[in-house]
């Protein structure tokens, strides 16, 4: 048999790689415990007993994290956007009057996807840097009908905490709306409490506040919000794949609906383990502790946050770059030379630091702020760096 294409020259994986893996302390993913990478390299039948008890556990420890007795969680395939996309298209229809809180790229997504299954999102921009206002929110709700409000939890873009998502999303629900959160950044790193806070929909990546690996995420749906618009709808959502009675198939009926990545639910069984295991009180304080030892150690070196303090989200920190620094410049030395791995940002003279799962350590706090400290030094910021060390290592003492 003769072949039209030749095989291309192909180097393994091995000389691609870098020889010292890099700690990655940007907006996610971040690192992975070794149960969990350990439990990402098992495939089982993903219709067989195993897997059924496997799943069971993931939705019992997943209703933990999410503070729900809903018996509507399930895991979705793909990015947190995926999850996103699911919880759009399974609650927002056609003509959906949608009232979309935005402060940042990701609340923007939320919008666009409305606005791609057909809806009439109507956009709530606040100020620049600022969380959602509980009153601003409000007088939209009083002037106009809806049927769902969007929001996160926290803006990874950004680095903006909407920490009024309690008031807000019980307004909704005072106004007769169901409300979808985004909390891919912020999930066990912080307090979200879906059943006392009446949200409808939450969703989360794995590869964040989880420390999982990306590609296998997690939504819940209220009761009500199951009962009002999925289970007796009367139009097919645009999704199959994220068609939410088709999934609750698998995850509620040990049924199919397609080849489940059953590597990756096991992976995000370990996750959510860990997480139970340590409790979510102990959680958070681990992350609040953290991100604000590494704030003040940023502010101590001379250098600014992007957001003031009442509106600043600990989960993922946004430092100013100064003007006559180049981030991309830092970004690659930290890489290079120090082999810390931190992010960007989209279209903000920013950089990213993450305090998420695993990066919460006291270990990769003191790693990664060395390595930024030196980096900015190296690509002509003036600051101070001992004093930063210094009051890190003060903050992490108490």
């Amino acid at each position: 048999m003769s072949e039209s294409l030749s095989p291309p020259n192909i180097v393994p994986l091995e000389q691609i790689l870098p020889d010292e893996p890099l700690l990655m302390m940007g907006a996610g993913p971040v690192p992975i415990p070794q149960k969990v990478a350990a439990a990402n390299s098992i495939v089982i039948n993903h219709l067989g007993d195993t897997m059924n008890r496997a799943i069971e556990q993931v939705k019992d420890m997943s209703r933990y994290v999410f503070q729900t007795r809903s018996s509507h969680v399930m895991g979705v395939s793909g990015p947190g956007s995926a999850a996103m996309e699911m919880a759009v298209a399974n609650l927002v229809t056609p003509g959906s009057r949608v009232l979309c809180i935005t402060n940042g790229y990701f609340s923007q997504r939320l919008a666009e996807m409305a606005r791609r299954v057909r809806a009439e999102p109507t956009i709530l921009e606040m100020p620049r840097n600022q969380g959602a206002d509980v009153e601003a929110v409000e007088r939209e709700l009083q002037r106009t009908k809806y049927d769902v409000v969007t929001m996160v939890q926290g803006e990874t873009s950004n680095t903006v905490y909407n920490r009024n998502l309690e008031q807000i999303a019980k307004l909704a629900k005072k106004y007769g709306c169901l409300i979808i959160v985004d909390a891919v950044c912020t999930l066990s790193t912080m307090p979200l409490e879906m059943d006392n806070w009446q949200v409808d929909a939450i969703i989360t990546g794995g590869q964040k506040g989880l420390s999982s690996i990306p590609g296998v995420s997690l939504l819940a749906f209220s009761e009500e919000a199951w009962s009002r618009k999925i289970a007796n709808r009367q139009d097919l959502p645009y999704h199959w794949c994220l068609d939410a009675q088709l999934a609750d198939k698998f995850w509620n009926q040990k049924s199919y609906h397609y080849t489940a990545p059953v590597s990756g639910i096991l992976a995000l069984h370990e996750a959510l383990r860990l997480v139970c295991e340590e409790t979510l009180p102990n959680r958070f304080r681990r992350h609040l502790r953290c991100s604000e030892a590494l704030q003040a150690g940023l502010e101590a070196m001379g250098l600014d946050l992007l957001v003031e303090k009442q509106h600043r989200l600990n989960s993922v920190i946004g430092i100013v770059v100064p003007d006559h620094v180049s981030a991309d410049a830092v970004r690659a030395d930290m890489s290079c030379v120090h082999k810390v791995e931190i992010s960007g940002a989209f279209g903000l003279n920013i950089l990213r630091i993450g305090q998420m799962g695993e990066q919460s350590r006291a270990h990769n706090l003191f790693r990664t702020l060395h390595a930024f400290g030196s980096s900015m030094r190296k690509c002509g910021a003036k600051l101070d760096l001992p004093a930063g060390m210094a009051e890190l290592e003060r903050m992490l003492s108490h």
